[in-house]
């Protein structure tokens, strides 16, 4: 099977953009999780893809049947477009992982130093 983008991009063709502001608000290409190729796939053929995922559409070409089995798990990404939707799920159904510095979730404050330790004859 080729791998020729042109190809693979006459195989999912679609007639609207797609977007996902809920987790990219600012867009694919400006989230700095996608390469400007991937952005341009996910934004151009995401609809299709979206659809296949879902089974909302039906595969109509070898393609895109490919594209289902990858999806469901049973073989590996190949190209360009089923490894955008790879990462793209990877990154919108994986929770992320936060680090921080510190052991404790709240910490605590100082404690206030008495007066009643000092003298007056310890002035400076």
């Amino acid at each position: 099977m080729s791998n020729d983008i042109s190809l693979l991009r006459q195989a999912f063709v679609s007639q609207r953009q797609f977007f996902d502001d809920q987790n990219f608000p600012r867009g694919f290409s400006r989230s700095g999780n996608f390469t400007l190729l991937e952005a341009s796939i996910l934004e151009q053929h995401g609809v299709v893809l979206k659809g296949l995922h879902n089974k909302t559409l039906a595969p109509q070409n070898e393609q895109q049947q490919q594209f289902v089995a990858v999806v469901s798990g049973a073989q590996e990404p190949t190209n360009a477009i089923e490894r955008a939707w790879v990462k793209y799920l990877k990154l919108t159904t994986c929770k992320a992982k936060f680090h921080t510095l510190f052991g404790r979730s709240k910490i605590s404050s100082p404690t206030p130093v008495s007066q009643d330790y000092y003298a007056e004859s310890d002035s400076l």
